[in-house]
């Protein structure tokens, strides 16, 4: 049905169309009506250009009316149409009706089957949605657990990295981080983590690099410190090795602390315990050189071992610059000196220690390098501060010292030539400091000495001073007691101390791998300086101290008489205490010099002993009063010539232990002093005048003095030698007493002159005192005239000869 009316329809569209075109054969707005007609017939939507062209016209009107025709026409075939098929419209209708009560049906079945479709599907979808999504996460663990199991190295092994850094173990950490860059990090280039971890690993070696150089420096820090205590513990061992005393290696206590509270145990103890562990530890024990070596490998493997080296070498010159400055007090006591020399020692163990384990931080030619600058340091700054000791114990401690500091180096390696030659130099400054003590020992000596004989009244008193002083004399051994030794008790206490000094040099040179030869050279050097510089100068002051007597002078030179008698023991103890054997083919080697000392000591103790006795005879002229206008002689000598002739005879009896060469120039010396001082009295220009009766009484003196010298005090003498003093004085006043002017005016200049001694000057001075004698009127006018006349005509005689003289 529905086919046969779309044919009918055709068929009125294509008779419509017909139509048309044949009225627009006709009439073109019709056909241009009907064209637009059939556009909006066919067109269901865009009518738009349509019905614009039918406005832009005039003909719209007609377009409307034509319009109204072609809907009624269509209205009409639809009437036909439906007029035609209503019967079977109708029926489809009915059916329509049944099916529409089936298809009610049909969609209830259907709704109902797709209401359980819907829910099944709805779970179908759900469980669909959640194998979707387990399969996702499968697939996501999957590559997780790849991409962890690719990761899982990289971030356990930086977790190590991390953990080896806290731990400040730098050495493995830069191991790791090697092992992370070249290994790990390439298998997960693709992650953003391996890029910034290998972005960060220049940072991480840069910190290792500075943590390791922290380490290095607390090392050094560390080591400065426990320098000294290395240095003491090594000097200890030395000190064991060589059997030297291991004190010397101690440092000084100070007051101890109180026991321990907790444990009870004293202060001593724990020293005593520390002791027993240090002997068992080596200097190395003392310190963990872990720190330098992990340093030196950290950056051997970063490439930068020169810089760490030079670094390392920088640092420790500083701190031996610094070890070998000497503190400001170190000559004030012997700690100064061990810690000084600790410190030293402790710088150089460990540097040996590095040496041999450090593969190569240290080499032996930086090292001798660096030990050629310290010991010539060393040596300057013993011998400055040596300089100012003066304690002889304290030198020997110091030189104990430091040949334990010299076999200590020796041990690890270093040379120590410039310490034997320091010690050298102390050794003569030690010497030094002896003759300074005892130039006090020997003033101490002549401060406290009676200078009287000594005198014993006992054996046991005589076996004490020969003991020290081994005199030996027959006479003596026989004689009763009281016994007197000629000398006083300087003689056997200068003996002693210079045995004890002896001894004291000795001492110095013991362990200085001295040849026996060398000590006993350096010991007779050291005793001959004692006795030529030291006691020569004391004795030299001593017998030119001033209020010296002279009968002390006389005992000072019998003392330095058996002082010097007593150089041949003294060379005996010399051989003796350095184990040498004297050889008495060469009697010229390596003999004291104490007596070519002492005799020159002895000859100016002599020359004092002149001076001494001069000084003494003015003394007693000083006494002399004499009235040169005296009127009469008082018949005997003046009193002070009797005094110093008693004065002299007394003395000389003091020379009889002095050699009889001194004894006869003393006595020469006072004859002729005494001559000369009675000759100035007569000359001298104080007195002006002069009478006869004073002469008198000069001869009386002089008469005196030429007895004592004929009696001829000390023997020896050839007879008249004395008297040949007073020969002067002699004929002058034989010449004024007889008045034999013609005898001596006609001898004058023959060698056979009774009065040859007599100067033509000296007469006129006497000539010219007697003239102005006789102006006073001490005789008669008429003797007055005559001995005028006399004084006149000598004197113008005497001039006459002084005249000829000159010409």
């Amino acid at each position: 049905m529905e086919v046969t009316a779309v044919e009918e329809t055709s068929a009125k569209v294509f008779e419509v169309n017909s139509k048309g075109q044949e009225a627009a054969e006709e009439d073109p707005v019709a056909v241009r009506h009907a064209l637009l007609l059939h556009e909006i017939e066919a067109i269901d939507e865009y009518w738009g250009p349509t019905f614009r062209t039918i406005y832009d016209g005039d003909e719209h009107g007609k377009f409307m009316e034509r319009l109204d025709a072609r809907i009624r026409n269509h209205d009409r075939d639809i009437e036909r149409m439906c007029n035609h098929h209503y019967q079977g419209f109708i029926d489809s209708i009915r059916e329509l009706l049944q099916v529409r009560s089936q298809a009610h049906k049909l969609k209830t079945e259907v709704v109902r089957i797709d209401e359980e479709a819907q829910e099944a599907s709805k779970q179908l979808l759900a469980k669909s949605e959640e194998l979707v999504k387990t399969r996702k996460v499968q697939a996501n663990i999957c590559a997780a657990v790849d991409a962890l199991t690719l990761c899982l190295p990289v971030l356990t092994t930086y977790s190590k990295l991390q953990k080896q850094m806290q731990e400040k173990r730098y050495y493995p950490a830069l191991k790791t981080l090697e092992q992370l860059e070249h290994t790990y990090l390439p298998r997960v280039a693709s992650y953003r983590f391996a890029q910034q971890m290998r972005d960060n690993i220049p940072r991480v070696r840069e910190d290792i690099k500075h943590a390791s150089m922290t380490d290095i420096k607390d090392f050094l820090e560390a080591i400065r410190r426990v320098s000294t205590r290395i240095g003491q513990v090594a000097m200890k061992h030395a000190a064991l090795q060589y059997n030297m005393d291991p004190k010397l290696a101690r440092t000084e206590k100070h007051a101890p602390p109180p026991p321990n509270p907790f444990t009870g145990e004293t202060y001593e103890a724990q020293c005593e315990a520390q002791s027993d562990e240090e002997e068992e530890l080596c200097a190395q024990d003392l310190i963990n050189f872990a720190p330098v070596y992990r340093c030196l490998h950290i950056y051997t493997v970063l490439g930068a071992r020169e810089q760490f080296e030079t670094y390392y070498r920088q640092q420790r010159r500083e701190q031996a610059r610094l070890a070998l400055q000497p503190p400001t007090n170190m000559h004030e006591n012997l700690e100064g000196y061990r810690q000084y020399l600790y410190g030293v020692v402790g710088f150089f163990v460990i540097e040996d220690h590095i040496l041999n384990t450090g593969n190569g931080l240290v080499t032996r030619p930086y090292l001798d390098e660096v030990w050629e600058m310290a010991s010539g340091k060393v040596v300057n700054n013993i011998r400055n501060h040596s300089s100012y000791c003066t304690d002889t114990f304290l030198m020997l401690n110091i030189k104990n010292l430091i040949m334990l500091f010299a076999h200590t180096l020796q041990n690890y390696g270093y040379t120590v030539s410039p310490l034997h030659e320091l010690l050298l130099e102390v050794k003569d400054h030690y010497n030094e400091v002896l003759m300074q003590k005892w130039v006090q020992v020997f003033r101490d000596i002549f401060e406290k000495d009676n200078y009287h004989p000594i005198q014993v009244d006992t054996t046991e008193e005589y076996s004490r001073i020969t003991e020290v002083f081994p005199y030996s004399d027959p006479n003596l051994e026989s004689a009763p007691y009281p016994k007197r030794f000629p000398f006083s008790l300087m003689v056997p206490k200068v003996y002693k101390q210079v045995k004890v000094f002896i001894t004291a040099c000795l001492e110095f040179s013991e362990d200085l791998n001295l040849s026996q030869t060398e000590k006993e050279d350096m010991v007779r050097k050291s005793t001959n300086l004692l006795l030529t510089r030291t006691l020569s100068g004391c004795l030299a002051t001593l017998i030119k101290r001033p209020g010296l007597r002279l009968l002390q002078l006389i005992q000072i030179t019998i003392n330095t008489l058996h002082l010097e008698h007593a150089n041949v023991l003294l060379e005996h103890y010399v051989a003796k205490i350095t184990g040498s054997i004297e050889d008495s083919s060469k009697p010229g080697l390596g003999r004291l010099q104490g007596k070519a000392m002492f005799k020159d000591i002895r000859g100016e103790a002599e020359e004092q002993i002149y001076i001494a006795l001069r000084l003494k005879i003015d003394e007693f002229l000083e006494l002399a009063s004499y009235d040169w206008m005296l009127a009469e002689p008082k018949g005997t000598p003046s009193s002070f010539v009797s005094d110093l002739i008693a004065f002299l005879n007394s003395t000389f009896t003091a020379f009889t232990n002095l050699s009889l060469r001194v004894a006869q120039t003393a006595c020469m010396s006072a004859c002729q002093h005494v001559a000369k001082s009675l000759m100035a009295m007569l000359l001298s220009e104080d007195i002006k005048q002069m009478s006869l009766a004073a002469l008198e009484q000069v001869n009386l003196d002089v008469i005196q003095c030429e007895q004592f010298a004929a009696f001829e005090p000390v023997d020896g003498f050839e007879e008249g030698a004395l008297l040949m003093c007073f020969a002067d004085l002699r004929q002058l006043l034989d010449l004024f007493m007889t008045e034999d002017w013609s005898t001596y005016f006609h001898d004058y200049g023959s060698e056979n002159s009774k009065y040859l001694r007599v100067s033509p000057h000296n007469a006129i001075i006497v000539v010219e005192k007697l003239r102005e004698g006789e102006k006073r009127g001490m005789f008669s006018i008429l003797k007055r005239s005559d001995k005028k006349k006399l004084l006149e005509t000598v004197l113008k005689q005497l001039k006459q000869l002084t005249q000829q003289q000159t010409s």
